[in-house]
């Protein structure tokens, strides 16, 4: 038998797209002699549908996708991910389902029976979990049908009670097939591939796995779909970050042939440029735009989110504006230009003093003589907000945030303001990983101009301004909010780890006084294992850490 892994990018609710996808892969892999193409979990709406499964029409639509695939599946058959409704009349209306279509109809279906229910997964708001385990014949061979999570119950610390290769294997199946929906973050690769060879150690059957590709919103998908032989080693892996299809000789894999293949190492910082590279482009192109705008000024973070942008939708679809005030240094402002001459984009510059001494004249018979403070550095970057805005609105690109992490968990930075934007790319990167980012993209020739790395951080709001004045350097400040965010460590953890208790209380609270403030920001791209969105959901109006 034949095996055809179908690693594919698809639109949530795009049902014309998603379908011509899956048609498209499986007459490829007919042609090139495969018996059986797999597709990816809710291949047929994408991954994840939220709410979309609460409207009849949109299930509706599932089904009549399956019914045109199905068409397809003569003298081939495939395995592919769609909601189905509960017939039993208990329990949610809908299971998430793996379908087996050969013959021209739906021969097999089997539940999933995992449903994870924490960070960016809420299945079991939707779908009843599966509680039947069948095994399906074909071609002589009896396959174990599991679909994404419920392969994950493995190790020393299981998160559930059931096991449901436990239970398939009673019936003696011959390899595992798993589809999935496994979203990125940047160590996830490392942790997949253990969770896969760890069930076939354990199990000693090969085992068949399609991922996702491609961004939904905020949830960025690697791919990195795979085949793990009997003696638990990889076989060979997809693409990441990209559409592939390959086919496999199930005899072949039974048997060990071959060479064992060896994963590519990923570094990190490698990984989370791809990542957000490909969740600008599949955020643009999915929403039907392809033009960005941006403020560009001179810093670190505006500097990568540019050369973020121009790798993903190319220079002539990247606009900078550079919006200099009383403030803002000549060096700032020649960094900028010249950034923007090096990718080759449109730059224009709209100083704002005027606009700011006009707000601050009718401001005047409030404010009286009350001495310039945070309200007027906020002032500046409030009517840059506008301006880009207005720009945005007027030429219909989608403006870009360019807040990194440290400053969203912290607070630093301006609502209506800094804040704006309609996707927020550095906000899962703290600024330690920004300047790894900027050497990164700067190994094979100087497209950051290095006076941007150096500097030290500015907000450039006030006379020689410096981040350092309001937080800790970043050096310090970093590893904190990733062992508050990332691991969860609360105020003792972090002071038995040897940081100061001043500097514990004052962090914390800053993270925790700026929740209002994250509720109202643009998606932000997840790379991490814990990123702010619908990941990390946290009360506003809460007492929680005084120590």
């Amino acid at each position: 038998m034949k095996i055809a892994l179908s690693q594919l990018n698809y639109h949530i609710g795009n049902f014309t797209e998603n379908i011509g996808k899956i048609r498209q892969a499986i007459a490829g892999a007919k042609n090139e002699g495969a018996d059986l193409v797999v597709f990816a979990e809710l291949a047929v709406c994408g991954y994840p549908p939220r709410d979309f499964l609460e409207f009849g029409d949109f299930i509706d639509r599932c089904h009549n996708a399956v019914s045109d695939i199905a068409v397809d599946c003569r003298g081939i058959a495939a395995v592919l991910g769609c909601p189905v409704p509960n017939a039993d009349g208990s329990g949610k209306d809908l299971f998430n389902a793996a379908l087996f279509l050969a013959d021209g109809k739906v021969k097999f279906r089997y539940f999933k029976a995992l449903l994870p229910n924490y960070d960016v997964f809420d299945e079991y708001r939707y779908f009843e979990p599966g509680r039947h385990f069948d095994l399906v014949e074909y071609k002589g061979r009896r396959i174990a049908l599991t679909v994404c999570e419920d392969l994950w119950n493995i190790g020393g610390d299981p998160m559930y009670i059931l096991n449901p290769m436990d239970e398939l294997m009673k019936r003696s199946p011959d390899f595992i097939i798993n589809i999935a929906a496994s979203p990125f973050h940047y160590d996830q690769a490392g942790i997949r591939r253990k969770v896969l060879t760890d069930n076939v150690r354990k199990y000693k059957i090969p085992l068949f796995y399609v991922n996702h590709v491609g961004a939904q919103t905020e949830l960025l998908f690697d791919g990195g779909s795979m085949v793990v032989g009997p003696d638990a080693q990889i076989r060979d892996e997809l693409r990441f970050f990209d559409e592939d299809l390959k086919i496999f000789d199930l005899e072949e894999v039974l048997q060990n042939a071959g060479p064992a293949y060896e994963p590519e190492p990923h570094h990190k910082i490698s990984l989370i440029h791809d990542a957000l590279v490909m969740g600008i482009r599949n955020y643009f192109r999915k929403l039907g735009f392809s033009k960005a705008i941006l403020g560009l000024s001179g810093g670190i973070d505006s500097a990568v989110t540019m050369v973020l942008a121009v790798r993903a939708l190319g220079s002539e679809n990247v606009w900078a504006i550079l919006l200099p005030s009383t403030f803002s240094s000549d060096h700032s402002l020649k960094d900028a230009e010249d950034l923007a001459k090096n990718l080759g984009c449109r730059y224009n510059t709209i100083p704002i003093s005027g606009s700011f001494d006009a707000i601050r004249h009718s401001l005047a018979p409030l404010f009286i003589d009350l001495p310039f403070d945070i309200t007027e550095e906020n002032l500046q970057a409030r009517i840059r907000g506008v301006i880009l805005m207005a720009l945005s609105n007027k030429f219909g690109h989608i403006l870009l945030n360019t807040s990194n992490k440290s400053e969203a968990a912290v607070g630093y930075g301006t609502l209506y303001g800094d804040m704006n934007g309609g996707l927020s790319v550095l906000g899962d990167v703290y600024k330690t990983q920004v300047h790894e980012l900027a050497r990164f993209m700067n190994l094979e020739e100087e497209v950051i101009p290095l006076n941007t790395i150096l500097k030290p951080p500015s907000a450039e709001l006030r006379p020689d301004q410096k981040d350092s004045d309001s937080l800790p350097e970043y050096e310090v400040l970093d590893p904190i909010l990733y062992h508050y965010i990332e691991l969860r460590k609360g105020p003792r953890d972090l002071v038995e780890m040897g940081y100061d208790l001043n500097l514990v209380r004052r962090v914390l609270w800053m993270v925790n006084n700026s929740e209002y403030k994250r509720h109202q920001t643009p998606p932000i791209l997840r790379v991490s294992p814990k990123a702010f969105g619908m990941g990390r959901r946290m009360p506003i109006a809460a007492r929680y850490l005084a120590i």
